[in-house]
């Protein structure tokens, strides 16, 4: 195999087709990138056997070929390579990477021990924009667990029904939603993706609103396909949590408040938290503005933020991480939040309910 590219291909699709190299593993042919020159096109391929990566490098075809390389110690030559364009040429059980005047041999491995990526029918499928994609995993993605003995809060449920898309999180503390309507409608599809693959798909898609992503189902894969890069990710088996009695419409106060106030008052009152604490701020609704309090052995904070309510006045108290985090991925300039009692879980949604965030308390006698 001979093959010729410029340097910032070779470094973005090597880069691309990483987030699918294993770092750690039994196996280390997995920590491998396959590269194939046949047919006119240059592919990389990844694959930890959780999620595998085929991406279409631009270049020119010298001699056809197919070869196996360590991921690692490949994207760190190609990256650190002096001159703009890299020949990477394979000879036996050697490839040689030459640009300018610098020459590297790296040996190659075993091609044939290499998995396979499996293929599936593209039968079940959705059209989305990337950005529209990027933005609902980036707004949802939050409330996902990093716990594996739970392995379904490690992952999002994706939920197909007619033209509407909803995609859900939740990690035992809070949920989170986001909710788009697509051009066409849809056969029903529910899935539970991991969040690892979206969390790399996310990295990946350009982001554009003109540019779509087709997404094919399985019974145990979901296949992203976009610009020349194809995502294959196995999901995660079981039935996911019925949350929608979770949802109720019933509040006992409502409010209306601005974002960036919010934030920059909760920010300020998570800096007197030690994370050996684990100290809640307390929320104390009434007639005109909230105040927000907390009191730590740092110091002490009080602030008020005027509001917009309809409803009884309330006190409560949570975790000031959660709301943060849903905050800082919620685009309006002002929010509703929803109250039922200090006890039971709050909201954040707007009127046409294309986003929901739900946060459960913290009981405040073991507070004050």
């Amino acid at each position: 195999m001979k093959i010729t590219c410029i340097k910032s291909d070779l470094v973005k699709s090597t880069n691309i087709v990483m987030k699918a190299v294993s770092s750690k593993t039994t196996m280390p042919i997995l920590e491998s990138i396959l590269i194939e020159a046949e047919n006119g096109y240059i592919k990389f391929t990844g694959n930890d056997m959780e999620m595998a990566i085929e991406t279409i490098v631009k270049g020119n075809i010298e001699e056809e070929g197919t070869i196996l390389v360590d991921a690692k110690m490949f994207y760190e030559f190609v990256r650190k390579m002096p001159s703009d364009e890299i020949t990477v040429e394979s000879s036996d059980s050697i490839v040689t990477l030459t640009s300018g005047k610098s020459e590297i041999k790296l040996s190659l491995k075993d091609k044939d021990e290499f998995p396979a990526i499996k293929k599936i029918e593209k039968n079940n499928k959705i059209t989305i924009s990337q950005f529209t994609l990027r933005e609902m995993i980036r707004q949802t993605i939050i409330s996902i667990s990093s716990n594996e003995s739970s392995r379904l809060m490690t992952g999002e449920l994706f939920e197909i029904n007619d033209n509407e898309f909803k995609i859900t999180s939740l990690d035992g503390f809070r949920i989170s939603i986001r909710k788009v309507y697509l051009n066409e409608s849809y056969p029903h599809i529910k899935v539970v993706i991991p969040g690892k693959t979206l969390n790399e798909i996310i990295k990946i898609i350009n982001g554009d609103i003109d540019d779509m992503v087709n997404i094919y189902f399985d019974d145990k894969h979901v296949l992203f396909e976009f610009d020349d890069t194809i995502v294959l990710s196995r999901l995660i088996e079981g039935e996911y949590y019925k949350i929608d009695q979770m949802l109720s419409g019933d509040y006992e106060t409502k409010i209306k408040i601005n974002k960036e106030q919010l934030f920059g008052s909760i920010d300020r009152a998570s800096l007197l938290i030690r994370d050996s604490e684990k100290k809640p701020i307390i929320f104390n609704v009434n007639e005109e503005n909230v105040k927000i309090e907390i009191n730590t052995s740092l110091g002490s904070m009080d602030e008020d933020i005027d509001i917009s309510k309809e409803g009884t006045d309330i006190m409560i108290a949570f975790n000031p991480k959660f709301l943060m985090d849903a905050l800082r991925v919620i685009d309006d300039e002002e929010i509703n939040m929803y109250f039922i009692n200090s006890k039971a879980p709050f909201f954040i949604k707007n009127d046409e309910g294309s986003y929901i965030y739900l946060i459960v308390p913290v009981k405040l006698n073991a507070v004050m």
